[in-house]
């Protein structure tokens, strides 16, 4: 299968131009034994870096790319963060060109931080089909404890070598259908402010998203059975949801909620006393599960019962107090300025019906953790190694990690006794 990526590029009907850096994606078995030939139709020329981590330097299959220059990580305690890229870019020689990363989500985000550091061209080689952002154009990275998006570059080809790909854990497939599966809370809350608030919205990217989420709920059961077409199918999809953040420039599309409950357990806050060893995408697709809970427990609230406050943006006290001192200057620094400071009670009680609707597109708690246990994937807090009593800190706290407006944020304006 092969995605050209060119075709998304330009005017739109949402009234916006999209401008797509990828040019090429191709999804096939062996396709890195062509490596030269795929780059040359790209047109990507010069000497080029590969970056591993010690693990996917190994990796059952894999035909290493042709390159000039090799850096192996090691695979052990690795994160995406200032630790990292540095040892990367200290390593690099001064000749390079082209980046190429071979690995998983952390080492895509590594390298793609480098690349657009340096104004190098960046190719991309999964090895798992473990997280959506092999195309996105923004990284996922923790600095000095913070997890946050910085920018990254899209990678001009993509090559997704389904041989490697199948032989990758288990665990790192199950994670990358958790990751798509967390689209729906993503795309509800992306709609929410787009009602609520009149935020930027389009209807083909969430067409595309909605596409992928479709590919892989139509191939997870027979994933377990190492099924070829399963594999194609959860590897476009992780891809297509990478394009449509592409076309929107940052990661709206995809995250929300889900990933910001992710994102807290990622972040270890002193106030939380928790630590998840799981992956991302088993961490977003708990995470899912529970924000589907909540959503649809106060979509039950009919207009009539609807109780509101006025919105209370996060102060140092209530920040430190849960993220610690350490954490508390990136949190208040990334709330500022709110992205809800301009709503009112009233904003969201003549939006409440549209809002209700929305909420309704989403499965239910029962439908996905129906699904997770048929395919064997983590669905329950425990199963990330987080106590079950802390959901209501999870639900409270994880807004603050990113200035993004979602119900879970709005949540804040409604009445405890609700």
């Amino acid at each position: 299968m092969i995605i050209d990526s060119k075709k998304y590029s330009g005017p739109c009907r949402c009234g916006k131009e999209h401008q797509m850096l990828t040019r090429m994606v191709v999804i096939e078995s062996s396709c890195l034994k062509d490596f030269d030939s795929w780059l040359e139709k790209c047109g990507l020329e010069g000497p080029r870096a590969a970056i591993y981590d010690t693990n996917t330097y190994y990796a059952k299959g894999l035909n290493r790319p042709s390159v000039q220059q090799e850096i192996i990580l090691d695979a052990k305690g690795l994160h995406a963060d200032e630790k990292a890229t540095a040892q990367v870019l200290s390593q690099l020689s001064n000749e390079i060109r082209v980046l190429v990363a071979v690995g998983s989500g952390t080492i895509h985000d590594i390298t793609r931080y480098c690349a657009k550091k340096l104004g190098l061209s960046f190719v991309a080689c999964p090895t798992a089909a473990s997280v959506d952002g092999f195309c996105s154009t923004v990284c996922a990275m923790t600095w000095e404890g913070f997890k946050k998006t910085l920018p990254g570059i899209a990678p001009v080809l993509v090559l997704a070598d389904l041989d490697v790909i199948q032989e990758a854990p288990f665990r790192l497939t199950l994670s990358g259908v958790g990751d798509i599966i967390g689209k729906y809370t993503a795309l509800a809350d992306w709609k929410i402010a787009h009602v609520l608030a009149g935020e930027y919205f389009c209807p083909v990217i969430e067409d595309m998203t909605r596409q992928a989420v479709h590919a892989v709920l139509g191939c997870a059961r027979q994933l377990k059975d190492k099924d070829p077409h399963a594999y194609e199918q959860l590897t476009y999809g992780l891809l297509l949801s990478g394009l449509a953040m592409q076309m929107m420039g940052n990661s709206r599309p995809a995250s929300g909620a889900e990933h910001h409950i992710s994102h807290l357990l990622e972040m270890e806050p002193v106030g939380l006393g928790a630590v998840s060893h799981a992956l991302h995408g088993e961490k977003v697709g708990v995470g899912c599960i529970k924000v589907a809970a909540e959503y649809h427990r106060l979509e039950k609230i009919e207009e009539i019962g609807l109780m509101l406050h006025p919105y209370r943006p996060l102060t140092a006290d209530y920040v430190s107090a849960f993220f610690g001192e350490q954490l508390c200057p990136s949190i208040l620094a990334e709330n500022t300025p709110d992205s809800m400071t301009e709503i009112t009670p009233s904003k969201v009680e003549a939006a409440w019906p549209e809002i209700r609707s929305v909420i309704r597109e989403i499965p239910s708690e029962e439908e996905l953790f129906s699904l997770y246990a048929d395919i064997g994937a983590k669905k329950t807090l425990a199963d990330l190694e987080v106590p079950e009593e802390l959901l209501p800190k999870l639900l409270e706290y994880a807004p603050c990690v990113r200035n993004r407006m979602t119900f879970l944020r709005i949540r804040k304006m409604l009445l405890k006794e609700i």
